[in-house]
């Protein structure tokens, strides 16, 4: 049995004094950082083994979607084969995403930010800061420099492991703003200079859903939008309490962004002509103009369902698949009263019916099955919705096989097909990765150097080393959804 800290500190609890445990938890601390720092360095080592030139010329040039030179970091840091990051994520159980951005950070600090860089190595700054330097120059609108680059290393390495984040944050954008790139902005006084990094941003984050139903949006406008918004909201708010709402005026304001949200379908409703041919605009004697259709949000939330007598009665809570996130049934059955909403039921789907379809085209009927099933891209780690993906032949359909007499070896059927994201398909298709299905919605994948993960619809786990299992339980067998709300 592995003997843990906790296992030894009680062991001699009463012997360790208030200051044993900060001097520990120090050093564990600086433990941390020196991994973190460790691995940066390993992830740049890693890029350094897989350079383009690492790519068969053959594959690179003349197979349409095979892998290509992957740019992750700034102007001057090296390129990198593709298909090595997926399996860098993979080691490390995380996205391909994520690992994308582990290598880019490492090579945007040892190429563009050498002086970030070797504080990191010293111990005086921590990963996670120079991380965030080298995610802020790597982004920057337009492109950083070399040189420019260097100006902010030296400018924030003089003071990097002496501030704090907030501070640092500040720090990085004065001095990309104030290192001209672009040509100057003649709206704009020349003493103010011009700002490079464009701070406008609406961003929903859907990562930390309430189990109330609630999401958090972030923005920063213009002023001029800011306050216009503002004021619609304002006015929004106050004809909801007019209305005879009595709820407080941040839960109104809120309400009143989907109300405005909602607002281009209501322009739509009011030209929609009515059986005598006229709009209800015109009717009205109110001249409307010709808008563009509103795009309709689908919105597909799974219930368990159960029969109690000749009634279908719908469990509590259910799944919602945009995000993977917990809903409720009242919140589904407060969107349903909204007149904007178009609802959709679809019947039971048994997952584990075994499903085929003749030649290489997989039907929508067959589609829909694998992608409620596996629901995401089947690949270790990755999130990307499963509806989205394309749905991939786990072993290759042959398409000679019929005219010269011989067995299908991979039949359009449920168990040789699975949910992959465009970017896993072709790392699927183009190296050496390769799956097998265990069970249904069950999947073993096999790296390039032989690392083995399991992978369901409840998340990933290695095969080998850390965090070994045994064995996965399947997904359930039927799945009751509905497909609430058709809404703008």
């Amino acid at each position: 049995m592995i003997e843990t800290l906790e296992h030894r500190v009680g062991k001699f609890e009463d012997d360790l004094s208030a200051s044993d445990v900060l001097a520990s938890i120090r050093a564990r601390k600086a433990d941390e950082d020196r991994a973190a720092a460790d691995q940066l360095v390993l992830a740049a080592r890693w890029a350094d083994l897989h350079p383009p030139e690492s790519i068969h010329h053959a594959a690179t040039f003349t197979v349409p979607g095979c892998e290509h030179e992957e740019p992750v970091a700034g102007q001057g840091a090296p390129l990198v084969a593709e298909f090595c990051i997926a399996e860098l994520g993979a080691v490390l159980g995380m996205s391909t995403t994520s690992a994308k951005k582990l290598i880019g950070h490492a090579l945007e600090l040892r190429h563009r930010l050498p002086r970030l860089w070797a504080q990191v190595q010293a111990g005086v700054v921590p990963a996670w800061r120079a991380r965030s330097v080298a995610e802020a120059t790597i982004h920057t609108t337009p492109a950083l420099t070399v040189e420019a680059a260097g100006y902010v290393d030296a400018h924030v390495a003089a003071v990097a492991g002496r501030i704090g984040p907030a501070q640092l944050d500040r720090l990085v954008a004065e001095t990309i703003r104030r290192f001209d790139l672009a040509a100057p902005d003649p709206t704009q006084d020349p003493e103010d200079g011009h700002l490079h990094v464009d701070p406008r941003h609406a961003t929903l984050n859907d990562e930390d859903v309430d189990f109330g139903g609630t999401m958090h949006f972030d923005a920063v406008l213009g002023i001029a939008d800011a306050l216009d918004f503002n004021h619609a909201v304002a006015q929004d708010a106050a004809a909801q309490k007019a209305l005879g709402s009595t709820e407080s005026l941040d839960v109104r304001r809120s309400k009143a962004l989907g109300n405005l949200a909602r607002a281009q379908t209501a322009l739509d409703l009011s030209s929609t002509p009515a059986p005598d041919g006229r709009a209800a605009g015109e009717r009205a004697g109110v001249s409307t103009p010709d808008l563009p259709a509103a795009r309709e949000v689908v919105i597909h939330a799974h219930f368990d369902a159960s029969t109690v007598g000749e009634t279908t009665v719908f469990g509590p809570t259910g799944r919602m698949e945009e995000g993977q996130r917990l809903v409720l049934l009242e919140q589904v059955q407060g969107w349903c009263a909204d007149t904007h909403t178009k609802v959709t039921i679809k019947p039971v789907t048994d997952l584990t019916t075994e499903l085929s379809a003749p030649g290489y085209e997989i039907p929508a009927w067959l589609r829909e099955q694998i992608a409620l099933r596996d629901g995401t891209c089947a690949y270790p780690w990755c999130t990307r919705p499963a509806r989205r993906a394309d749905v991939d032949h786990i072993i290759e359909y042959d398409h000679n096989a019929e005219a010269e007499g011989r067995d299908q070896p991979g039949p359009t059927t449920t168990s040789n097909l699975g949910c992959l994201c465009r970017s896993h398909h072709r790392l699927k298709t183009h190296s050496a990765w390769t799956y097998t299905m265990v069970a249904p919605g069950v999947f073993e994948w096999t790296s390039p150097h032989g690392h083995r993960y399991l992978r369901d619809r409840h998340g990933s786990v290695p095969l080998d080393g850390p965090g070994l299992v045994t064995g996965a339980s399947a997904p359930p067998s039927t799945n009751e959804h509905a497909d609430p709300p058709e809404r703008p």
